[in-house]
């Protein structure tokens, strides 16, 4: 299968979509934000491509307002986006995808359901949640062991991964290590992580988000989009 995890493992699945022949049949699986923009925009650059997108719910985007998940259907049953709900994959093999042991002929699989911890987390001998991420003390430190923190993706958090809580939990992190070094006494609570908002792209000009928990379709949710990409590219050179 394909992935979009890493540069390099997205650069490698970009050349192999591009280099697709015109009605190859491309499974994404995972429909949650990744798989949802992933089909969306080889929707719009490959049109000649057969498209499915996979995902184990009732319906898409299931983390968001159902008027969200309905938008994005819409979109996808407009432009050809083939959606299979309830689906589990049992198999991979080459070229063959297998929802509920029932065999797919697939010219490309690419895996966009979760985000699984580095191999090293994984390795660790200390408690971990269903997914495989590291339980820890209200203090984002691993129980018994002030010295070992755990930030984003591998870590245990009442959201689902990103960036966003990423970041959030690391500036929590940075006052609890200046308190310890400067052998200030910690708090017993830290502020509950606020994410500002999620959004995501349908192609070039259509959108979805949730922007202070109030949801968001179609150019301006795009338009929103486009100018936070811009802002990171201008603030990370």
């Amino acid at each position: 299968t394909y992935s979009i995890q890493t540069i390099e493992k997205s650069r490698r699945t970009y050349e192999t979509l591009n280099n697709l022949s015109p009605g190859s049949v491309v499974a994404i699986v995972g429909a949650g934000l990744s798989g949802v923009e992933l089909a969306s925009e080889l929707n719009e650059s490959r049109p000649d491509l057969k498209v499915k997108l996979f995902d184990r719910g009732n319906h898409i985007l299931s983390a968001f307002p159902e008027r969200l998940s309905t938008y994005v259907e819409n979109w996808f049953d407009n432009h050809g986006v083939e959606i299979i709900n309830n689906s589990n994959i049992t198999r991979v093999e080459e070229n063959i995808l297998y929802n509920h042991d029932e065999p797919l002929q697939c010219d490309a699989i690419v895996w966009t359901a979760g985000i699984q911890p580095s191999k090293v987390v994984r390795d660790l001998p200390v408690e971990k949640d269903a997914q495989g991420r590291v339980v820890l003390t209200k203090h984002h430190n691993i129980p018994g062991n002030e010295h070992v923190y755990v930030v984003g993706d591998c870590a245990s958090l009442p959201h689902a991964p990103s960036a966003q809580l990423a970041e959030g939990q690391a500036e929590q992190i940075v006052q609890i290590l200046l308190k310890r070094w400067k052998g200030e006494e910690l708090p017993e609570s830290l502020p509950v992580i606020k994410l500002k908002g999620v959004l995501g792209s349908l192609g070039k000009k259509h959108g979805f988000g949730l922007v202070a928990e109030r949801p968001i379709t179609g150019r301006v949710a795009r338009l929103l989009k486009s100018g936070i990409l811009w802002m990171y590219k201008y603030h990370n050179g």
